[in-house]
């Protein structure tokens, strides 16, 4: 029987994060529940980059609702060459998804360390060549896939999406805490769906109640990366794999996500300015 570690032994030092070769900076984009539009959000950040010019690939780590593929228009199975896995391009985006390789409606029923060890293979497994950002779509909430993804690969910093309600700020609070115990920057947080415009009526409707993601940034000091509407035209981008994204660049219905792509460039690149964070705890 080995060396027990006495009970008030110090805590052991992290492992390094091997850095992707190639890949200058990653973002992940999380939430602390379903249904708060973070694929959404991970697509159009995606396709708003590479609009401005930028090389940037989407990995989608969300392995139990991979919904990647339909809302990027894609569904043939990736090819290998040399030992690795080319990656499928659409609307100039470098993509990597679970659900390339288990198209349609068939339900994923791996446990943990499978999983573990298909978005390593993804991670670092996939030809991604060179890339200025590769945007990682997490699954929601707090899990296991989620926290291993984040201890092992190394985040420039992730972007938190939540609704106005109180449940769904509840949980992105939560989100934002993990992030904190794993020492991973937060980029900011964002609110989708924070309000309805009626067509022709010019009128603002606060579906989901109103200011609570603004207010829960300034209460976690996070940045407040700013308001998305509940826009009809989102979803039915999304539905037939054709982000709002993807259109002209005067069109005012993508400007709300070239706006945040903007705001999240910026924040990566004041946390490569600031560097690593020391800590120091009793």
């Amino acid at each position: 029987m080995g060396p027990q570690q006495p009970r008030n032994a110090p805590p052991q030092p992290e492992q390094p994060k091997q850095p992707i070769p190639g890949v200058r900076s990653l973002i992940a984009v999380g939430s602390g529940k379903g249904g708060v539009g973070k694929t959404t959000v991970a697509v159009n950040l995606a396709i708003s980059l590479a609009k401005f010019g930028r090389k940037v690939g989407l990995l989608d780590a969300d392995v139990y609702g991979p919904n990647v593929p339909l809302m990027m228009g894609k569904r043939e199975a990736p090819m290998g060459a040399n030992d690795r896995i080319r990656p499928i391009e659409s609307y100039g985006v470098k993509l990597m998804s679970i659900g390339f390789l288990n198209p349609g409606d068939k339900p994923l029923v791996w446990r943990g360390p499978m999983l573990h060890s298909v978005i390593q293979q993804f991670l670092r497994g996939v030809d991604w060549g060179e890339l200025d950002y590769l945007v990682i779509d997490l699954p929601p909430g707090t899990g296991d896939v989620a926290l291993s993804l984040i201890q092992s690969a190394p985040l420039s910093g992730a972007v938190i999406v939540t609704t106005p309600s109180d449940v769904s700020l509840e949980d992105a609070r939560k989100a934002i805490n993990m992030f904190g115990q794993v020492r991973v920057p937060i980029l900011g947080l964002v609110e989708n769906m924070s309000y309805l415009v009626v067509p022709g009526l010019d009128q603002r409707i606060d579906v989901f109640g109103h200011g609570g993601g603004k207010k829960t940034a300034e209460q976690m000091n996070v940045h407040f990366l700013g308001e998305l509407a509940l826009n009809p035209e989102i979803r039915i981008g999304g539905d037939t794999g054709r982000p709002i994204a993807t259109r002209d660049g005067n069109d005012p219905q993508a400007e709300p996500f070239r706006e945040l792509a903007r705001r999240i460039e910026a924040r990566c690149q004041e946390e490569q300015k600031a560097g690593p964070k020391i800590t120091v705890e009793d």
